[in-house]
């Protein structure tokens, strides 16, 4: 259950279309991060599957609590870059944890 009082971590799985790997890293780099940083996110992991059958990037964002987490979700700002982030990717999932230090899935 998601602790309404505390920082919420934002679960972000996808692929990068491989016809477009270059596209994404410089969206991803210049807009991507830095947008989600002005939203009120805090980038706290990112990683990449070099080998097996698992997404190929994820990466941890985490926000002060619960209802911040769904005006963020719920944004225009938020929307536009998603969408502009699903240019470049496939298999693209998001889930709402409760914050806890360490990797988590």
């Amino acid at each position: 259950m998601i602790d309404p009082n505390r920082p919420v971590k934002l679960i972000m799985t996808w692929d990068i279309t491989p016809e477009h790997e270059q596209e994404y890293f410089e969206f991803v780099i210049r807009e991507y991060i830095p947008g989600i940083q002005r939203m009120g996110c805090e980038l706290s992991d990112a990683w990449a599957t070099v080998f097996g059958a698992r997404p190929q990037i994820m990466v941890g964002a985490v926000v002060a609590n619960p209802k911040k987490a769904r005006q963020l979700l719920l944004s225009s700002e938020w929307n536009a870059l998603t969408n502009r982030l699903q240019d470049f990717i496939q298999n693209y999932t998001i889930k709402v944890v409760n914050a806890r230090s360490g990797f988590q899935l």
